[in-house]
């Protein structure tokens, strides 16, 4: 507590030397609208809401030149990391303040994720697929902190809502093409137009191609999204479409041994991920008497994934097995959301409605290893299906969020939600078909918070929440002690689950002058009956099950001036996530005591980021960001038992630069890890076959990127 508070002084300190100096004059303040809900509405002076936001626009993203949006996320929003554990470059699983948006199947997913309204955690397992975003049609990302109840299910740490654009907010278009040292290649196309009579329309697309840094981890991906609109004084109205598709290759953690000797190698191979989706939405807003605007929102979405996973099985590393697994899930859901401006509130109200099926099967086939650790099918073995879940879920929220402007510079926020969900379950498993299983959970879900704006700049900010998830089907599937199963997705039954309740608590202050700006946040957000893994004393098996409590608290610290043709940006944060009762965890291979204090893996402590852009004359920009994080506990030594087996801190610096011969070119550069710096981004404890001493409790790593130089040639017109 004494390094917080010492570090909290820092900070404030630090913010300061943002104030002009005395006798100046400060320019005029910005006024940034957004919105308070997934669906677009009237929207909100940033500066009367309780907690600080986090917003950025497309050009600011376009200008990173960032490998794709996880990467700009990474290295420019405070408080997020991401750990590389399926060594994917769009296979990312993104942290903020210690919750996970996740690809991987069985992870415990703490952030609600929208695409213009649409929530895009996958129905089965919450998952997000980032593969599947359409990011030349992104307008904006906006990351919102805490249990917001006004977000619906899983918003326990937080809440990214990202918007598209259309024809009459980007009229123009470009095209982007970049390519690495490493065979990486990238082609992104955004159009937008305005037509006669109100109508304008939009279209955007991504060709990617990845020869893949590490052995065996090829990837390629497309997708395209369009938008129609019409829109008048009074109304606007749209219909997109989304198809995407992809082939990702990741190749895993890697024993650390191994990857001294070849930081490139794989342990075991094939892992392939193939998935697609099909998403259709028809948003509208309509400007009523008296001002208020009425918004509604009804999509379809279709996903599938299909994953091919060859692993070693038994103890002399001789044999696999080769897993599969065929997913497809079907979603629908319409929203409606009311804004009304009456003298000292604003007041957004508003509805929803989400169904979706799911249909999951596996299957196992043993398999041969060959000399390269792949893992080969073995013909004259049959394949057998391991387990199976058919179900659907229905979801209902209502809500409601008021901004009060009590006085002239005090501003009081008060929010609720209702959430009911229906969760409904038919498995199949070596034990043969089950009952369906019929499960309804409800929570009210309130939050208060207040913004005072002090003067000079400055506003303080406090705010209380609650929000609630669901648990997932895969979570259902395997949460009996006396039927245990593997990670990640073997079922065997699907006993009653609490849902888990976090609870935020979150203070700070926010300045704004003209171009400069700082923001402090100190938060605690506890978890009632999270869901982990625990151990049911069998070899390798587990069951997931409710935990007590577990707690997330910290602080995040961020400054942004410009001096002149200079762009100054830092930002710190300080996250301390631990298990807040005592209980077993199980990884897969070890059964891991943990009690009050004990650290999450995977999670730095400390985060610093920098990045300066410099523009130098009208042609020419250049920029550096660095990034430097404290060293990680290990998965499956959470407990410090296995000496040495932390993951180390490390540093990184990328540079950039961008040059425009025309009004209508730019030719830009970008080098990640500059100094060629060896690091990961996550550990686990794991069994090395392979090693001249097979060790059952050997450390595994998640090999960050070397040195990548990526040149790119974008027209603008």
């Amino acid at each position: 507590m004494k390094r917080l508070c010492g570090a909290i002084g820092i900070s404030i300190g630090s913010a300061l030397v943002l104030q002009p100096a005395a006798g100046e004059t400060a320019p005029a303040a910005i006024v940034e609208v957004v919105g308070t809900a997934p669906l677009a509405g009237l929207g909100l002076d940033r500066k009367l809401l309780p907690y600080s936001l986090q917003l950025a626009g497309s050009d600011r993203i376009g200008d990173a030149h960032a490998g794709n949006l996880a990467d700009y996320l990474k290295i420019n929003l405070n408080g997020v990391n991401v750990n590389d554990i399926s060594g994917s470059p769009f296979q990312n699983d993104v942290t903020y303040r210690g919750f996970r948006a996740s690809p991987v199947l069985g992870t415990a997913q703490g952030i609600s994720v929208y695409l213009d309204g649409v929530r895009v955690n996958e129905p089965f397992g919450d998952v997000v697929n980032w593969d599947m975003l359409p990011e030349p049609a992104l307008a904006s990302v906006l990351l919102v902190p805490g249990s917001n109840p006004v977000y619906g299910l899983n918003t326990l740490g937080g809440a990214l809502v990202l918007a598209t654009k259309s024809g009459a907010t980007h009229p123009g278009g470009e095209a982007d093409l970049s390519m690495t040292n490493a065979g990486r290649r990238r082609l992104d196309l955004a159009h937008g137009a305005v037509h006669g009579g109100g109508w304008h329309s939009f279209f955007g697309s991504t060709l990617f191609d990845d020869d893949g840094w590490r052995d065996h981890s090829q990837g390629r991906l497309g997708n395209v999204f369009a938008k129609v609109g019409h829109e008048d004084a009074v109304s606007a109205a749209s219909v997109s479409l989304l198809a995407a598709r992809s082939r990702l290759r990741g190749n895993g953690l890697l024993p650390d041994a191994m990857a001294q000797r070849d930081w490139r190698a794989s342990y075991t191979f094939p892992d392939e991920t193939r998935n697609r989706v099909l998403q259709l939405a028809f948003n509208a807003r309509h400007r009523l008497d008296g001002g208020a605007v009425l918004s509604a929102l009804v999509y379809v979405r279709g996903s599938r994934r299909d994953t091919v996973n060859g692993d070693v099985e038994g103890d002399d590393g001789l044999e696999g097995v080769f897993n599969t697994t065929s997913t497809r899930q079907q979603g629908q859901g319409a929203s409606v959301l009311l804004g009304v401006r009456r003298r000292q509130h604003r007041i957004d109200a508003g509805a929803t409605f989400d169904r979706s099926s799911v249909s999951f099967s596996q299957f196992e086939q043993q398999g041969m290893l060959t000399e390269q650790r792949e893992v080969v099918p073995d013909a004259d073995e049959e394949r057998r299906p391991a387990s199976s879940v058919t179900g659907d879920s229905r979801a209902f929220g209502v809500f409601a969020s008021d901004t009060w402007s009590a006085a002239p510079r005090l501003h009081i926020t008060a929010s609720a939600r209702f959430n009911r969900a229906i969760v409904r379950n038919t498995l199949t498993s070596t034990r043969g078909l089950q009952p369906q299983e019929r499960f309804t959970y409800t929570r009210l879900n309130p939050s208060l918070g207040a913004a005072f704006e002090a003067g000079a700049g400055w506003t303080l900010v406090a705010n209380a929440a609650q929000g609630n998830r669901v648990p997932t089907v895969i979570e259902l599937g395997c949460a009996d002690p006396t039927q245990p199963c593997r990670l990640p997705v073997g079922l065997q039954s699907d006993p009653y689950l609490k849902q888990v309740l976090s609870r935020t608590l979150e203070g700070g202050a926010r300045y704004q002058r003209g171009a400069s700006s700082a923001s402090l946040s100190l938060y605690r957000t506890a978890n009632r009956d999270d869901i982990l893994f625990l151990s049911s004393g069998l070899s390798r098996q587990g069951y997931f099950a409710n935990f007590e409590r577990t707690r997330h608290q910290g602080m995040d610290l961020a400054l942004r001036t410009a001096l002149g043709p200079l762009k100054l940006d830092a930002s710190y944060n300080y996250l301390d996530a631990t298990y807040d009762a005592n209980g077993t965890l199980f990884t897969g291979v070890r059964t891991v005591p943990v009690g009050p204090g004990t650290p999450i893996a995977g999670l730095p402590r400390h985060t610093v980021k920098l990045g300066v852009h410099w523009q130098v004359n009208d042609a020419l920009a250049l920029g550096a960001d660095a990034q430097a994080f404290s060293r990680m506990g290990t998965q499956g030594n959470e407990d410090g038992s296995i000496a040495g087996l932390d993951v180390r801190g490390y540093g990184l610096l990328n540079v950039r630069a961008s040059w425009a011969p025309g009004a209508h070119w730019e030719l830009y550069a970008r080098v990640d890890n500059v100094l060629d710096r060896r690091h990961a981004n996550f550990g686990a404890v794991g069994r090395d076959l392979f090693s001249a001493a097979p060790q059952a409790d050997a450390h595994f790593i998640a090999p960050g990127a070397p040195r990548m130089l990526r040149l790119g040639v974008r027209y603008r017109y």
